[in-house]
């Protein structure tokens, strides 16, 4: 398991040697995590969820987010003790060597880059809405990629647009894209807590009953995964996300504290809100009338009388939505930054730009290539193929945190993970549970990409790799 094991002092030094600026605070980390949280998970897959878990969704929702907080807590130790870009990768680098750290981060590519340009296509149908009400339609060859529809598509250019401009955003520097951040994370925050002061009121008790009318299990219900686990394993696409702040830990200022702190206070915030969204949404309105719902939140209020405010909350979306485009391409451009500094991929990939000091080459490339498949594609069940990724990433750091505390049990550690045997096993478990729960189709082409990934890392990575070159003399 150790083979081509990389230890803690040598990827603390590879980012001394070509590191990034570290610009960042606890309460911006706070706000990029919320940030990269809530989006298309609340505002779109609530309507989802409830198909396949009824009222059961708020227990979904609970089930996802205390899997998360159980990763989430292994995550922050792993940060704290190892502040540099990558995330599971660099962890899994530095526990369980090189091989398992490629497949974490090429993994990763499911859980950020493929996610950012679903997002990016969720927006522009939301922005394509709001344009035909202004009475400006755009004709479908500009609104539907040519691979999304079966005639008459073109290329999407709301979806490539909007990813193309906060690619930008991105290679300007970290704290400008930071700010903007914060500015429509309040944005979000300000949307759901008017969704919540005015639902929570007005909550039937009697749409809560029965509370699991397809089960707690996943299983298949004319086609559909249904069962509170079936929507648990969906929603929680919802939570994904507050890892990206792992990833900007080198441009983090004091990252011993402040990592910790953006993990678990991002995902503490998300989790309260979308358990109060969740039994407002239910309890306000029968599930079934939410079924293929495209913006639930809105329809609710709008149903319930709030017209003005139901379309303030639409429009909310559309303004913060790309926030999480932002976090997803930032997590990922910063992901392939440290495999290239590892010398697994081209080092062109880890050069950095003289003015802004980020990660300009990588962020481009990643920018261009998630634009392109976000303008002319309709990524179907990308939650589900998303969370796979994820959930993958999840067990590995879950894992190199036990081991590294049996391995390196004097290792100073600024935070500590409480019962990590327990946490530890509890996140494994959790996440094992969440990846058999969904779909085999979605598992099926995680296990594809996973054998594609593999054969890329002999061809290319194995030979180029810092372990394949011979030791000075």
């Amino acid at each position: 398991m150790n083979w081509r094991r990389k230890t803690v002092e040598q990827c603390l030094a590879g980012a001394e040697r070509n590191g990034l600026r570290r610009s960042l605070g606890g309460l911006q980390l706070t706000m990029l995590g919320i940030g990269a949280v809530i989006g298309t998970g609340i505002f779109v897959l609530t309507a989802i969820g409830a198909e396949r878990a009824g009222p059961g969704l708020m227990l979904s929702f609970v089930i996802a987010g205390a899997v998360c907080t159980f990763a989430a807590l292994a995550y922050a130790e792993m940060a704290a003790m190892v502040p540099i870009s990558g995330s599971a990768y660099t962890y899994s680098y530095a526990v369980m060597g090189e091989f398992v750290a490629w497949i974490v981060g090429w993994n990763l590519i499911l859980e950020y880059a493929v996610s950012a340009a679903a997002v990016a296509v969720g927006w522009s149908g939301y922005m394509a809405g709001l344009l035909e009400s202004l009475g400006v339609p755009l004709p479908l060859y500009l609104k539907a990629g040519m691979f999304a529809v079966h005639g008459g598509g073109g290329v999407n250019i709301l979806a490539a647009g909007s990813v193309l401009i906060v690619t930008c955003l991105l290679i300007i520097g970290t704290r400008t894209s930071a700010a903007v951040t914060s500015v429509l994370v309040c944005v979000k925050l300000a949307a759901l807590g008017a969704f919540i002061f005015i639902i929570l009121p007005r909550i039937d008790w009697a749409h809560f009953h029965p509370f699991m009318p397809f089960g707690f299990a996943s299983h298949d219900v004319n086609g559909m995964a249904k069962g509170v686990m079936a929507a648990a394993a969906l929603i929680f696409f919802a939570y994904v996300g507050f890892d990206a702040v792992a990833t900007a830990a080198e441009e983090t200022r004091n990252p011993n504290r402040n990592v910790p702190i953006g993990i678990l206070g991002s995902l503490a915030v998300c989790t309260l809100l979308y358990v109060l969204v969740a039994a407002g949404a239910i309890g306000s309105t029968p599930y079934q009338q939410l079924v293929g719902n495209t913006e639930p939140l809105a329809y609710i209020l709008r149903h319930l009388g709030f017209v003005t405010v139901g379309n303030l909350v639409a429009l909310a979306a559309i303004l913060a939505l790309p926030t999480v485009v932002l976090m997803m391409l930032f997590g990922q451009s910063r992901i392939f930054f440290v495999m290239s500094r590892d010398g697994l991929l081209p080092e062109v990939f880890s050069r950095v730009h003289r003015r802004f000091q980020t990660p300009h080459v990588i962020t481009a490339v990643t920018g261009c290539v998630v634009a392109v498949i976000a303008g002319l594609f309709s990524v179907s069940e990308i939650a589900e193929l998303s969370n796979t990724g994820t959930l993958f990433a999840f067990i590995a750091v879950s894992v190199a945190v036990v081991v590294l505390r049996r391995t390196q049990p004097d290792r100073p550690r600024p935070f500590r993970c409480p019962a990590v045997g327990l946490i530890g096993t509890l996140a494994i478990l959790g996440c094992g549970y969440l990846f058999v729960s969904l779909p085999g189709v979605a598992q099926g082409r995680f296990w594809v990409w996973t054998a594609i990934g593999a054969i890329v890392y002999l061809l290319y990575g194995y030979k180029r790799s810092p372990f394949a070159k011979p030791a000075p003399a």
